[in-house]
This record gives structure tokens, C-alpha cells and sequence, in this order.
């Protein structure tokens, strides 16, 4: 009898990663994929931990799991980063950390139950394992594990995902590889940051590995997953110039977390709103047609209302089509947990106000759109069966069409703009 498995997976490109290789793997031992908990033999859940409403959300899902009395597999960054919560609400699942995702079949079948308490394993190397992508389009390629920098006082990323080490770029090359023979024509080169890529060799070797990737035969498009501002400034030159290459998307993910230098430097993140201004200018100089996504943290403890004028000030600035915001929320086992926070309900109007800011600025970048005609990638399937596709500026471009045209070039002309994406007209199907 052939044992059906169901998964939720939750987080990042590399936690996405994780999901399809988990699958992938268990796949390959025998198990069939389905849709819905109640059909399955086993449960698996990836979990997310960088934010704490996400973290509530993982402790609800896996004790709704959990009390389904089926076997249970919890994967993913709340096994290293909070254990004992998630060990918690469901004691009698199997766990697997971020860097053992290589283990599931033999966790499973054995029901070995891994310690994760203060434990980061280093046995896995997730390139060449089988996967089981969810999007056929896109291939997502994990380039190094861990951050490098791993001072910052809000972020849980270090402890979840343990020391930084970079996968020998032949190894990653030859994964887009497997990926693109395999139908993939989205290359997703993903890390904790992409900025550090192999500093551990001796030298930032991130323009090198992109040039590699775009050099491989074939129509696609690759997109840089985000990179930290400290590590680019030796290697800006260079980064633009790879950048340039047809088949690399015009996005650049640059986190500002704020326009403060007095809070940046509370942050411990090692570069000042000056060096990030320089990064985008000199990119936009050169890319005009970049798609800027940014992060900010609002309510940081020691963020002043000064400080977050500064904030806004600097969004006006350097005018960003996609900002993530996060309200600061403490995290266990970091710095910045241990400081009094402002209060919720200022932090609340704040984002609030943010919010306004920044979903008038998408809506000004995207409506520069409305009238352009090109080429673009079918690479998504929306929530009503639409077509999206997305142009070399990884603009996403909602289709008037329901045809499969999934992993297909295309000519569409835009027409129309939202917040968060564009509205375009199917004209030809060019391969």
C-alpha cells in the first residue's frame, strides 16, 4: 500500500527549498504526494521562525496537526530556534532541523527523535537531492547555508540556521543545471544572505557565480535572492555588471531596516543610510528599470520619533516598488529581547502610517508600467487560475487569460496597475 503524505511549508526561498527536497525524498521512499491532512499517513509541517506572529502561527498549526493523532514530521527553523515551544505543543512528532532535511526518511521510518536543544548539524549538503517543487517553473537553488555576518540584535536566523558556509560553486552551477534539464526556466539562487556568498573561500565570489548560471544553455531568468549591504561595496562594480546579463531579473531584495544611523547602529548592522543610498544609486545608474524590494523594521526599541521620520524620509528617498514591514517584535536567545520595547499601540500607528507611505509609492513605480509591451516569463498560477507572468524587471503581470501557459515566454502589453502588481493583455505565446 503506498503511504500518502501532506505538507504545509512556510517561510523563505530556502525554507521552500527544504519543503521540496523533504518531499522530494519521501517521494522517492514510496510516498504519494496529496492535498489535504486528512488524506494523509503522514504529516510534515516547515516552519518559519523570523517573526514572532509567524512563530504563533507555527505552534498553532502544529498542534492542529498534531492532535489529528497522525505521525507528525516538523522540519524547518522553529526546531532550532525554539525547541522546547515547538516540542511543546506536539511531543510525540519527529523533528528535523534546517540542515537535516537529508534525514527524513530514515527519521521517519525509525521515528528517531533528534535533540535540537543548542545543536546545529553540519551532515547535509542539499545540493543534487531529489525534489518535489510545488512550481514546476522555478527552481530554487540554496548557495550557502547560515549568515556570515550574525551580529544583528533582532534576528533569530543565526541561531536557527547556525554557522555560515558557501556550496563550492561548481556544486551550485551544476544544480541550476539539473534544474533547467528538468523543465525549470526560473532560477532562484537563494541564501540567508547572497551578499557573503564565498567570503568562506577567501573572496566574495557572488558576480562570478551569477555569470556561471546565466552561462548555462537555455531560455530562462534567474533571480538573486536578498544580500546584506555590508559585504557589497568591494564587489558593487562587479555585481552591476552581472547584473546586466539578459537572462538575470532587474531585482534587487537590499534590506534597509532603517533610515537611522544612531538605530542601525543599535541593530549592530554594520553599514550607515549613506552606504545603502550608494548601492542604489549606482545600480539604478546603470539599471533604471530595477525593481527595488527593501525591509523595514518599525518600533525598534530604541527607535525615536526622529528616527522614524528619518525612516520615511529615506523610503521618499530611494523610492522602493516593494518594502516589507515588520513591526519589532523581541526574539528568544537575542540581544535586542532583552531591551523594554516601546508601546504596541504606538509601534501600531506607526506601521500604520508606513503602511500608507509605502503602498502609495508601489502604486507611483508600478503605474510607470502602463503601456509597455515586451517579453515576460509565465511563472505563477493565481489564486483564480489566472496566468501571472513576470517581466526581466520581475514586475509580476496578472494575464486576462486562464490558458496553461505555465513555464511559456510571452508578449503581453500592460494596461492597468495595482499596489502589488500590473494587469497586462495577452498578445503572443513566443515559446
Amino acid at each position: 500500500m503506498t503511504l500518502k503524505v501532506y505538507a504545509e511549508v512556510y517561510g523563505c526561498a530556502a525554507n521552500q527549498a527544504d519543503g521540496e527536497i523533504i518531499l522530494g525524498l519521501l517521494e522517492g521512499a514510496g510516498f504519494s504526494i496529496v492535498d489535504k491532512p486528512d488524506e494523509a499517513d503522514l504529516n510534515v509541517l516547515v516552519t518559519c521562525a523570523v517573526k514572532k506572529p509567524t512563530s504563533d502561527r507555527m505552534l498553532e498549526r502544529a498542534k492542529k496537526l498534531h492532535e489529528s493523532g497522525k505521525p507528525l514530521l516538523i522540519a524547518g527553523c522553529m526546531v532550532t530556534a525554539e525547541w522546547e515551544a515547538i516540542r511543546k505543543v506536539a511531543p510525540s512528532a519527529v523533528f528535523i532541523g534546517p540542515r537535516d532535511v537529508c534525514k527524513a526518511v530514515e527519521v521517519i521510518s525509525r521515528r528517531i527523535n533528534l535533540e535540537y536543544n543548542n545543536t546545529i548539524s553540519n551532515t547535509c549538503n542539499k545540493l543534487g537531492l531529489r525534489r518535489h517543487r510545488k512550481n514546476r517553473v522555478i527552481g530554487i537553488v540554496p548557495v550557502s547555508e547560515g549568515c556570515r555576518w550574525a551580529r544583528c540584535t533582532f534576528c533569530v536566523v543565526p541561531i536557527a540556521r547556525g554557522p555560515f558556509f558557501s556550496y563550492p560553486m561548481g556544486e551550485v552551477v551544476e544544480e541550476a543545471r539539473r534544474m533547467l534539464e528538468d523543465g525549470c526556466r526560473e532560477i532562484w539562487l537563494t541564501s540567508q544572505d547572497m551578499g557573503s556568498y564565498g567570503l568562506d573561500f577567501g573572496r566574495n565570489m557572488l558576480p562570478d557565480l551569477i555569470n556561471e548560471v546565466a552561462g548555462l544553455q537555455g531560455e530562462f531568468f534567474i533571480r538573486v535572492g536578498m544580500m546584506n549591504p555590508i559585504y557589497l561595496g568591494p564587489i558593487l562594480d562587479r555585481l552591476i555588471a552581472s547584473y546586466l546579463n539578459p537572462k538575470v531579473f532587474k531585482f534587487l531584495h537590499l534590506p534597509l531596516q532603517s533610515g537611522s544611523a544612531k538605530v542601525l547602529r543599535d541593530m549592530d548592522r554594520g553599514y550607515t543610510p549613506q552606504l545603502y543610498q550608494k548601492i542604489v544609486e549606482n545600480f539604478r545608474k546603470s539599471i533604471p528599470e530595477l525593481t527595488l524590494a527593501t525591509d523595514i523594521i518599525v518600533g525598534y526599541p530604541t527607535e525615536t520619533e526622529e528616527d522614524f521620520e528619518m525612516s520615511i524620509r529615506m523610503l521618499n528617498e530611494i523610492k522602493p516598488d516593494i518594502v516589507n514591514i515588520s513591526k519589532f517584535y523581541p526574539r528568544p536567545g537575542t540581544p535586542a529581547n532583552k531591551l523594554p520595547r516601546l508601546s504596541s499601540r504606538l509601534v501600531d500607528e506607526r506601521s500604520k502610517v508606513m503602511t500608507e507611505i509605502c503602498k502609495d509609492l508601489s502604486i507611483k513605480s508600478n503605474e510607470r508600467w502602463i503601456g509597455w509591451y515586451g517579453l515576460a516569463l509565465v511563472d505563477e498560477v493565481g489564486r483564480y487560475g489566472e496566468m501571472v507572468c513576470r517581466n526581466a524587471s520581475y514586475k509580476p503581470i496578472v494575464l486576462d487569460t486562464k490558458r496553461d501557459l505555465l513555464g511559456k515566454f510571452v508578449e503581453v502589453s500592460v494596461v492597468d496597475a495595482a499596489a502589488y502588481c500590473l494587469f497586462g493583455k495577452l498578445e503572443n505565446v513566443v515559446s
